[in-house]
């Protein structure tokens, strides 16, 4: 069912939307494939990629965050106990250009361009891989564009980082939303003065901590309808 922060009376339709890419968009699942043919068990698709968001956030803390491709190498050699070879571990990031589009994701991004809201991808991943997989999903026509705070040498969720996004993309904070399936994503966001819309089919809910979303709803369609509902 979907939700609407009503008590947030500031909050007012969004002008620009970013979407988070991965996951949120795009789904993982294929390149749980990819582990299996490396030689690894197919769990350790979750844990692979938490510590890489894990780690990408404790370099974006310390100065500087190398490249998300970077760091999900080290991450695979690491959660593999150093058994994979350079080239299975190429062979499972290589896999991130290629993935699928979640179910939702193409519906979401036509409401938006029938209400005339330019939207963008925005991730703390490679522009190129993330541009490949929309392209491949049937998606990057719908995009305005493709963002990646790599430029900024940061991982999400730091205010500075979606304040870079709304000056690349023209926008003010208070009238840019940000998507997403994860509530450290959206609650980021929000703290930076953004509007969000959490889709809650990841995390199957609302946590109780941090920033609420203004919109919340299981699909990213149901959030960007929700989000075009707020009074203009």
């Amino acid at each position: 069912m979907l939700e609407r922060m009503d008590e947030r009376a500031e909050a007012r339709r969004p002008e620009v939307v970013l979407f988070d890419v991965f996951e949120t968009l795009i789904r993982l699942e294929p390149l749980r494939d990819r582990l299996i043919e490396a030689g690894r068990p197919a769990h350790e698709l979750e844990l692979f990629f938490a510590r890489t968001l894990r780690d990408g956030m404790a370099y974006t803390l310390a100065g500087n965050a190398p490249p998300f491709r970077e760091v999900a190498a080290a991450q695979l050699a690491i959660t593999s106990g150093y058994t994979l070879t350079a080239e299975q571990i190429e062979h499972v990031l290589a896999g991130f250009a290629e993935l699928p589009a979640q179910p939702d994701a193409a519906p979401a991004v036509a409401l938006l361009s029938g209400a005339g809201v330019p939207c963008y991808a925005f991730t703390h991943g490679s522009a190129t891989n993330a541009t490949k997989a929309l392209e491949r999903a049937g998606l990057l026509g719908s995009f305005a564009g493709v963002l990646s705070a790599e430029e900024v040498q940061s991982f999400k969720p730091p205010p500075a980082v979606y304040h870079w996004a709304c000056g690349r993309v023209g926008s003010r904070p208070a009238r840019t939303a940000l998507v997403a399936v994860h509530s450290w994503d959206t609650n980021g966001a929000a703290r930076a003065g953004l509007l969000t819309g959490l889709a809650t089919r990841l995390e199957g809910g609302v946590p109780d901590i941090g920033e609420q979303p203004h919109v919340s709803g299981p699909g990213v369609d149901e959030v960007v309808a929700g989000l075009l509902a707020l009074p203009a």
